[in-house]
């Protein structure tokens, strides 16, 4: 049996939690605010038309944006409301229900299907169930190209420390290949809340 993950432990204690983030991103939208920058940030990794994997995608929010600069998306996330809201406004990609922890996309021939981004913004990894942030980061890197690269930000504010994410990262078999305080790559400091950080799979030494 999959653990309760945090956002379906919070979710169970309030059930307008879904709800409430799907208003929330939508009056930030309507405001006028940025809701882009994870999306220019992934975007200027890629080349055209590049396969991208939304973990925990929520809403769609990073995911459609990416959809909508010409990339092949998809999309999972727990929450089946979140899902219908983004499969509601960003009709032409995939959303899928799944736990990350256990992922294992495969496609009609049985393969693992391979990404070249997979990107995990919006405190996704803050919201797994405790102690599975590293099985979390092994399924995804799993499904990353061979020079594909993971994108993942959170909140250094959470109970999931920047130590803990570099070791569950290097026992994933990833490299953590730069590190940033905010979407528009500002230097990591000793007090930065937020880290955005891009990995890719480790390399061999002979």
């Amino acid at each position: 049996m999959e653990k309760e993950t945090l956002w379906q432990l919070q979710a169970r204690q309030d059930p307008k939690q879904a709800r409430n983030y799907i208003d929330r991103f939508a009056q930030l939208r309507e405001s006028g605010a940025d809701l882009d920058g994870e999306a220019r940030f992934v975007d200027a990794l890629l080349p055209r038309a590049a396969r991208v994997l939304d973990a925990g995608c929520g809403t769609g929010r990073v995911g459609g944006a990416l959809a909508a600069r010409g990339h092949q998306v998809t999309g999972v996330d727990l929450d089946a409301e979140l899902l219908a809201a983004a499969r509601a406004d960003f009709p032409g990609s995939r959303w899928l229900q799944g736990n990350l922890a256990s992922l294992d996309l495969r496609d009609a021939a049985g393969a693992r299907e391979i990404f070249e981004v997979v990107v995990s913004p919006g405190n996704v990894l803050a919201f797994v169930a405790p102690g599975t942030a590293g099985e979390v980061l092994k399924a995804l890197a799993a499904h990353l190209a061979p020079a594909g690269r993971l994108v993942v930000g959170f909140s250094l504010l959470r109970d999931y420390a920047l130590e803990d994410f570099e070791a569950d990262a290097a026992a994933a078999g990833l490299d953590i290949a730069t590190r940033f305080s905010t979407w528009d790559m500002r230097p990591l400091g000793p007090d930065s809340d937020f880290v955005v950080a891009l990995l890719q799979r480790a390399q061999s030494v002979n």
